[in-house]
This record gives C-alpha cells, structure tokens and sequence, in this order.
C-alpha cells in the first residue's frame, strides 16, 4: 500500500491528526494495534473519570455536546466520544494491525505491520505516552508471595484480593487507586515522592478553568526554561468525580489510608522509605501556593474579584510523622503507580535518545517527515490532554504539509 502518510496509533492524538490532513486534503492511513481508543478499552480501571471537565473536551471540528459540561466523562463515555469521532470525520483506520518497523526509504518511509507494508513521503507517531509502565528495579526485590500489578492491570477492588495494599507513587493514579480502595474498607499504605497537589475547586471555579483561562496550559515548549523538567512533571493529584471533591495527602490521611515516603529499598522483609516526605511535601504545597497567586493576581487585574468567591486557601498538608520501615509480612499486593513511558522497538535507534525516548523539537523529529503527537508538552502544556492535541496537530499538520511542498518542488 503506498499513502502520502501513516500515522500510528488512533487514540485521540492520532484521530485530531488525520482530521488536519483530512481538512488539508492530504491522503494517509492510520494504523493501530487494537479499536479506537484502545488503550481506553483494555488498560483503564473501572471508575476512572478523566480530570479534565467535559467543557474541555475538544478536537478539530468536534466537542463534547452533552448536558452536563462542568462534569468529568467516565472510560466508557471517553471510549463513546472517540469512536464516534472516528466514524464522523470517516478517519482512514486499519484497525488490528500492529507495526513491526519503521524504517527510512528512498522515497520515505516503509512501516512494516503485521496485515502489510504501508510507503509514504510522512510518518506521524501517535501512540501516546502511556504503553509501559516503569517499575522500578526494586519490584524484583520483593517477597514472591506479594502480588504486584501496575494501574493498567488494576480493575477494581473486589478483583485485586484481599489483604493489605502498598500503593506506590502518589500522584493522579496512585493517589486515586489508594483512595478507591480505602473506600471499599482495604488497608492501604501509600508512599509518597514528589507530587503536584490541586484543588478540584478553587474561588467557585474548577481549577482547569482557571489555568485555560489564565493561560498557563497554553504555554509553549520555546518559552520554557528547562522543557525536559516542564516533560518529566509528575501528574496533577486530582480526581474527577460529581461531587468535585478535592483528592491531596490530607484527604487521602483523613479517609484513613497510611501515609508514608518514596519507596527507598528493601532489607529483608522490611520496607524502606525515605524520611524526605516532609520535604515533598512542603514542596507540592509551595508551588501550589504560587499558583494560586497567580490566579488571585489574574481576577484582581480582569476584574474578577466581584463575580467570583473570595480566596479561600486550602489547608497546607498535616500528617503525623511518616514511618520509614514497613513489615512487607503485613502486605498482600503491590500497586505500582510509579509513571509510564512510551516504548518504540519499532523506530531505528538513531531517532530515539539514550533512554529510548524520541528526540524531537516540538513534535517535529530528527528525521525530515516524521513527527510525534501527544506526549506531555510536545508543544503547550496542554499537549497530552484531549483538549491539547487538537491545536497540537493543526500546527504540526502545516509543518508536514510544507514538508510535502518541499519534496514535490525538489521532484519537479
């Protein structure tokens, strides 16, 4: 099959890509592994809610239509919405079909799957940032009899087992597994490194509102200082939920789950963490304390401050003294909530660093043609968000459209 370009993946990053080409009348294939949305379909838990409000869920030329914008779309709604814009801009998907390579030709691109070969002038990777989980090395150390899984196995609690849960990384999934499980009545001990702590609300507004509106999730990655530190952040300690409850260290403490620091070690049968948590987390209530200021500061000068609820701030984490050993006996199972990282075996080496990760500026990569879509902060902070790829791809659409022009007048 020969097409003007192959994008991999066709999640929302891959589906906003080809409605730009599309709109571009530029001819290409999106190939992906499973269904639309499949990682929706096959590595989410059941009560995930996305954090972003349904207002914010926007893609080229479609966007949530439905009667409740200030809520928070559940797996199978996000699953819904994706298909259905699959189907309504007629996206170009070969669906099963998993690529084996990618590698450079005379004329392009050949990407080897495993219903095919597809040539093309342009390659677009769209297969998100999430495919592999990163455990850390101690995982190995641990008892065999403890069960171990990562939050894209985890589905529930009644189908983890019982007993005891150590829930390692306090950030968006560990911090919302944790507080899933207390609630169904399981002992749970969550361990802690750095983390980004939010409000759900803050001065009656969700905070995603204030930080579209302020503009802080459309800053972009040429205006950042340090973007490998803006990439590697951890993810927002937040839960989209009806009743737009606030999930932090406090709330997690208050519902009874034990609060401990980053998992340090393993001595024996004893579990070690590190006696910085305190540090961590003066550090998360630090920069939030910075951002509320700047919302404040945003009302004050917009005129604001009439319309809105006054600045009430939250309560600056207090935890008793967090213990630095665990008796690993007393554990069943292991969460292992610690982040996730794209993985390319089939992309030539030269185009990944020395981590495997893609080298890229802005989405666009070290080889003319081939660009990367949807990874944190490709081009705005906003970028792994549904509401991000959309302006992400328009921009990286006409970068590969002029790369096409560039081609023909060199053939011509």
């Amino acid at each position: 099959m020969h097409t003007t370009v192959t994008i991999i993946g066709a999640g929302q990053a891959g589906l906003a890509m080809s409605r730009c080409l599309t709109e571009r009348s530029i001819d290409h294939v999106v190939l992906e592994r499973g269904e639309v949305a499949n990682s929706w379909r096959t590595e989410r838990w059941d009560s995930l809610r996305l954090l972003t409000p349904n207002w914010m869920t926007r893609l080229p030329s479609h966007r949530y239509e439905g009667n409740d914008p200030d809520g928070y779309m559940t797996a199978q709604e996000v699953i819904g919405f994706l298909a259905g814009y699959g189907e309504r801009i007629d996206a170009p998907v070969r669906t099963h079909t998993e690529v084996e390579s990618v590698i450079t030709t005379a004329g392009g691109f050949r990407t080897t799957t495993t219903t095919g070969v597809v040539d093309s002038a342009a390659v677009v990777v769209a297969t998100g940032a999430c495919s592999t989980p990163r455990i850390p090395t101690i995982a190995d150390e641990l008892p065999s009899r403890i069960h171990q899984l990562t939050p894209l196995a985890y589905r529930n609690p009644d189908a983890l087992g019982g007993g005891r849960v150590l829930v390692v990384g306090g950030s968006a999934s560990g911090a919302q597994i944790a507080d899933e499980l207390r609630r169904q009545g399981r002992d749970v001990v969550l361990a802690v490194g750095d983390h980004v702590r939010l409000p759900r609300t803050y001065r009656g507004m969700d905070i995603h509102w204030w930080m579209d509106t302020v503009g802080i999730l459309d800053e972009r990655y040429d205006e950042m200082e340090d973007i490998g530190r803006a990439r590697r952040l951890p993810s927002l300690q937040l839960i989209g939920t009806p009743e737009k409850r606030t999930l932090d260290l406090n709330a997690l403490h208050g519902v009874g789950v034990e609060l401990v620091g980053r998992f340090a070690g393993v001595s024996g049968s004893t579990a070690q963490f590190s006696g910085s948590f305190t540090n961590f987390c003066a550090a998360a209530d630090l920069k939030l304390g910075r951002l509320l200021d700047t919302i404040d500061d945003y009302a004050a000068e917009h005129g604001l401050d009439a319309e809105l609820a006054a600045p009430e701030r939250p309560e600056r984490t207090v935890l008793p003294a967090a213990p630095t050993t665990l008796d690993l006996d007393s554990i069943d199972t292991v969460v292992w909530a610690t982040g996730f990282r794209p993985e390319y075996p089939w992309l030539e080496d030269h185009l990944l660093d020395r981590k495997g990760q893609i080298v890229h500026d802005g989405g666009v990569m070290s080889r003319p043609g081939m660009y990367v879509l949807g990874l944190p902060f490709t081009r705005r902070r906003k970028s792994s968000f549904l509401d991000g790829v959309g302006p992400d791809a328009q921009e990286l659409s006409g970068h590969l459209a002029q790369h096409l022009d560039t081609l023909a007048t060199a053939a011509s």
